[in-house]
């Protein structure tokens, strides 16, 4: 779903007044100026907004086979808010995270996280796929909100997440190549998937301690 600005109904809109104002055919060419000027100048925040996944289609493309969908919210606690801080080298933002948790029967096929993390201006959403252990299976944009930079979204860069453990420590220039154009998305990407890893290690892994609940259905 993309969310442009609609020039034409923009300028359509500059137009009608002014004709109504008896005025069209002396400043109908600084209407058009006025109405191209707003397009421009906004641009940079309405041009680009581009949502590609809801949070339900992204896990129905993480776990199509799965029986079940369920997630664990986690309030961080002093302790794990510390630990996520030594592993992380910042202090989480949130203060609560979900993990969801797919299941087929009482085997569990994998873990999801979707998250944010801001890019140049804006934040990008992202959804982050697991198998039981910890392991990296895909990385996706879910938005991305910005004109430039979404060149992230290329399978190239996105499958060097892949096969990742929390053990990793996660570089951009190093084990994660950025994207020419997209420096700035890429290293956002990396911060983004890094915490991912570690919420799953310090969530999941060690003693987990949550509260299930089943999806919500209109998620």
């Amino acid at each position: 779903m993309k969310i442009v600005f609609n020039s034409a109904r923009a300028l359509g809109r500059v137009l009608r007044r002014v004709g109504r104002a008896g005025r069209f055919e002396a400043v109908a060419p600084l209407a058009v100026f006025l109405a191209v000027f707003l397009v421009l100048s906004d641009g940079d925040q309405a041009f680009a907004q581009t949502a590609f996944f809801t949070p339900r289609t992204m896990l129905s493309e993480f776990f199509p086979r799965s029986q079940s969908v369920t997630f664990l919210r986690f309030d961080l606690t002093l302790e794990q808010r510390e630990r996520l801080t030594r592993v992380l080298g910042y202090a989480p933002r949130k203060p609560s995270y979900t993990i969801y948790v797919a299941k087929t029967g009482d085997r569990v096929d994998g873990y999801a996280i979707m998250d944010d993390e801001k890019g140049q201006h804006l934040p990008i959403s992202f959804a982050v796929m697991f198998d039981a252990k910890g392991r990296i299976l895909r990385q996706e944009v879910m938005a991305y909100r910005e004109r430039f930079g979404d060149e992230i979204r290329d399978p190239r860069f996105r499958e060097q997440f892949v096969g990742k453990v929390p053990q990793d420590v996660l570089r951009e220039g190093e084990e994660i190549i950025a994207i020419s154009g997209a420096t700035i998305s890429s290293r956002a990407m990396v911060v983004g998937v890094q915490r991912a890893l570690a919420l799953v290690d310090e969530l999941l892994l060690r003693q987990p301690k949550g509260t299930s609940a089943s999806l919500p259905p209109n998620s």
